[in-house]
């Protein structure tokens, strides 16, 4: 395992979120273990893309000398694993929020579930969700969507490189999708909806890739205690 002196000159931690987590908490409890550990005030640690409290999986972690190199990993190609629930919509388009809109799902079958995948293969324009911790003159898109409040999101350019269905379970439709930095997996899955001539929402998600990175690779936030106890000071 690590030293103090290693994780100052920098380490890359593969990290396997667990559910309900944010992505902050990760990197505050994974801060506060090492500073434990070798009773040191200070440590840089810092995470190279957000993953939603509802989703699991890999996220990577930079500690000191490393978090320079966030940057540069937070622009890797991204896979996701999940389900989309046809047939209903949310607010925050996953299950964050209760279901506002039911449509009929009876006209789809899984040849045109097929089909519809390859209107969203390549450049394609997204809409990010207003339940989302972009900012907009100074406040967060999701503290304007918990007021109630009505605000202008502008569409972004993503590319997406897979777009596979994995499994059909109507109403869930589990796929696979490899994508670009930028990339809104719930927007996804409520314009999927949509052009199922539907309504759609994120009922499950889990990034498995950044970059060459696998989250097979990765560790839980406990495993990760333990090893770091285990650790000879």
């Amino acid at each position: 395992m690590q030293t103090e002196q290693d994780f100052k000159d920098g380490q890359i931690l593969l990290i396997d979120k667990p559910l309900e987590w944010t992505s902050f908490q990760v990197v505050n409890k994974l801060r506060w273990l090492i500073r434990k550990q070798f009773k040191i005030k200070k440590i840089k640690v810092g995470h190279a893309g957000t993953l939603d409290p509802l989703a699991s999986g890999l996220l990577i972690i930079c500690t000191g000398k490393f978090t320079k190199r966030i940057e540069e990993l937070q622009g890797q190609i991204k896979e996701y694993t999940g389900c989309i629930t046809l047939g209903a919509t949310t607010p925050s388009y996953d299950l964050e929020t209760e279901i506002d809109q039911t449509f009929p799902t009876a006209h789809i079958d899984e040849t045109l579930i097929h089909e519809t995948t390859k209107a969203f293969i390549g450049e394609i324009k997204q809409y990010p969700p207003v339940f989302s911790a972009l900012k907009k003159d100074g406040k967060r898109l999701y503290e304007y969507a918990r007021n109630g409040e009505e605000v202008k999101v502008n569409p972004r350019m993503i590319h997406i490189a897979e777009f596979e269905i994995t499994k059909i379970e109507m109403p869930n439709v589990h796929f696979r999708v490899v994508c670009s930095k930028g990339t809104y997996i719930r927007s996804l899955a409520y314009d999927f909806g949509k052009a199922l001539q539907s309504g759609g929402h994120l009922s499950v998600l889990r990034r498995t890739k950044i970059g060459d990175y696998d989250v097979t690779n990765a560790i839980s936030p406990k495993v990760f205690e333990e090893q770091l106890q285990a650790t000879p000071i």
